[in-house]
């Protein structure tokens, strides 16, 4: 029940907040909305203010905006009504009604770990000396080295800083060195031959050889205290990481770097919102963060249906002059809504299999 009501709760507000920046910019540019729904499908209840119809929809995987005038045929009888139509704004405008969805998601990501860094402060992992992970059938773990251990000297040269450590290894050329470790406040001698090993990036790809033991360092988080505009600045550089490693996900998925099968969907996102509800609400709002950017990135990829393929049918509109023909149009949103199914399949799959397995 705390799975489904977690889920429930991220994907309501995400799309609320996706659907909330068409409805802004469509306001904003005062074009007519019909509709603003939450969810796709039958109407599980509604309300009437204004000129606009708000609604709760049976399928909350989505939402939309109904603007009068989407259908660049739709007319009606009153000549000022027409002027509000969506289709007889000028195309710069279309396109920031469009774009403002995306949009609103990452901001909403901005604003999430504002909050979070204000009331947390911000993380600094603190150097130390100590290990925190011995790998395993690596030169450390064969010589002795156990979690917890101090690094103090290596070849009688004293280590300051977790740098000190790296470099004496990467550095050694392959040659026996000899570590000094506390343990138990007790001193030991220990004798390690670094081995040359690839470095791997987050990806999975090798980045370098290098020299390497085999250990890491024990991580010592400690939160320091700042004020609105550290805070700030610390949401947006946070944000702008995850649109980087979202946008470079999709790509390595496409070269093949990362297997399709990582893909997860609503199941998946589902069980990891469960997850951090039970971690803390902390927990779950950077998750909130971290599923808004991908929803925000996801929607501007340029594929038909999407926020991105109109975006792009705009953008050729702009160069052209005119829109393209309705027939290409209804051709590449038949696509679209194939690939986009053909995608939920799989996802869907993935999820049955990792649940399975």
């Amino acid at each position: 029940m705390n799975t489904l009501f977690s889920f429930i709760v991220v994907l309501g507000v995400l799309i609320f907040v996706h659907e909330l920046g068409h409805f802004l910019f469509a306001k904003l540019f005062k074009v007519k909305v019909l509709k603003f729904s939450l969810g796709f499908g039958p109407k599980l209840f509604s309300k009437v203010v204004g000129e606009t119809e708000y609604l709760v929809s049976v399928f909350p995987l989505g939402g939309y905006v109904k603007m009068f005038g989407e259908n660049p045929d739709e007319r009606d009888g009153d000549t000022r009504e027409n002027e509000r139509s969506f289709a007889a704004k000028p195309v710069w405008k279309r396109f920031f009604i469009v774009l403002a969805g995306p949009l609103f998601n990452l901001l909403f990501s901005v604003f999430l770990f504002f909050i979070i860094f204000l009331i947390m402060g911000i993380p600094d992992n603190r150097d130390s000396t100590v290990i925190g992970e011995v790998s395993p059938n690596l030169p450390a773990a064969e010589a002795g080295f156990l979690a917890e251990d101090t690094i103090i000297a290596i070849d009688d040269k004293a280590i300051q800083s977790w740098m000190d450590v790296l470099n004496a290894v990467s550095n050694s050329s392959g040659r026996e060195l000899t570590f000094i470790v506390l343990r138990d406040r007790e001193e030991q001698k220990i004798k390690v031959t670094p081995r040359l090993d690839s470095v791997k990036n987050i990806f999975g790809e090798e980045v370098e050889q290098r020299f390497m033991v085999g250990i890491t360092k024990k991580e010592r988080i400690e939160y320091d205290r700042v004020g609105p505009i550290k805070a700030l600045q610390a949401g947006i550089w946070q944000t702008w990481m995850f649109i980087y490693l979202t946008f470079m996900g999709v790509v390595k998925i496409i070269q093949n770097v990362v297997p399709a099968s990582e893909l997860g969907g609503p199941i998946l996102i589902a069980q990891l919102a469960g997850e951090q509800a039970r971690a803390g609400w902390l927990n779950l709002a950077h998750f909130m963060g971290l599923l808004s950017v991908n929803l925000g990135i996801l929607n501007l990829l340029p594929i038909p249906v999407l926020d991105g393929g109109h975006l792009v049918f705009l953008t050729i509109e702009g160069i052209r002059r005119k829109p393209l023909n309705e027939r290409a149009q209804i051709i590449a949103q038949q696509v679209g809504i194939a690939l986009l199914g053909t995608l939920m399949l799989f996802v869907f799959y993935n999820d049955i299999v990792r649940i399975l397995s």
